[in-house]
């Protein structure tokens, strides 16, 4: 009867605002809620990081337009003068491009977006596949739903440099970890710098937060469900600082003086 009960209650609404702290600050009595539902339980987190990140990204974009607009013009690429007038007022053209709505706020939107929900569902399908590896038998939307809710912290992070990014009317710098990356110029500082720009309290909270719901919804023993959290964690921030290592070769091309 109390089965019965318990999958009535959890299958009850698809919006679960009520879990939402207490997935948060008591993660044990909330996972127990909600790892063994059978239903999705994930549209609640999933709109809340949504929502967060777009308001971040805004208010990123509106920051850093300000200072580049208080900054004046930057400075144009080596060569300029060699240019044709038509190639000149191109360049103009492009630079200008890159500092309108679509480049500042409709493109990084996009991105955001689709970070959270493709980050989710990587993270939920290679959390199953690592679980299922080592003898768990939960279902997929089960791995779905604890990590849709073990993404919570990151809704808080976002509320907390909204915050600092309007108090201050400055892009944030220095994220996370990355004041320990070395300053030696060269790939692996850029790498690193992006790598420990990743890892901060919220991280660590996800973590543990992702093992509760982990422990809950399969039967493993505590080192196995710390050891695929472990691995599949830091497997993907590994994967995510390499972008930021790609776009440093890109920006590193210049452009080759014609002859004359």
């Amino acid at each position: 009867m109390s089965d019965v009960t318990l999958e009535s209650y959890e299958t009850n609404g698809r919006w679960r605002f009520d879990l939402v702290l207490p997935a948060l600050f008591r993660p044990r009595r909330a996972f127990a809620r909600i790892a063994p539902a059978g239903t999705a339980l994930w549209h609640t987190p999933i709109v809340i990081l949504l929502a967060t990140g777009l308001i971040r990204t805004l208010v990123a974009g509106a920051v850093r337009q300000a200072a580049t607009l208080a900054a004046g013009p930057g400075a144009p690429p080596p060569g300029f003068e060699f240019y044709t007038p038509e190639q000149q007022a191109q360049l103009q053209q492009a630079m200008a491009a890159t500092s309108g709505p679509v480049f500042v706020y409709l493109l990084p939107a996009v991105v955001t977006l689709l970070g959270v929900y493709l980050g989710w569902l990587v993270l939920g399908g290679i959390l199953h596949l690592g679980l299922t590896l080592v003898g768990g038998r939960g279902r997929s939307q089960q791995a779905l739903n604890v990590v849709a809710w073990s993404l919570l912290p990151f809704a808080l992070r976002d509320a907390v440099r909204i915050v600092a990014m309007w108090a201050s009317g400055q892009p944030l710098a220095g994220l996370g970890l990355s004041g320990f990356a070395p300053t030696e110029p060269g790939n692996l500082t850029i790498y690193l710098t992006a790598l420990l720009a990743l890892v901060d309290l919220y991280l660590l909270w996800h973590m543990v937060l992702l093992l509760a719901g982990v422990r809950a919804a399969d039967n493993l023993s505590r080192f196995k469900a710390w050891g695929v959290v472990l691995i599949v964690v830091v497997g993907l921030l590994l994967l995510r600082a390499l972008p930021a290592l790609i776009a440093a070769q890109f920006s590193g091309l210049t452009v080759i003086r014609p002859f004359i």
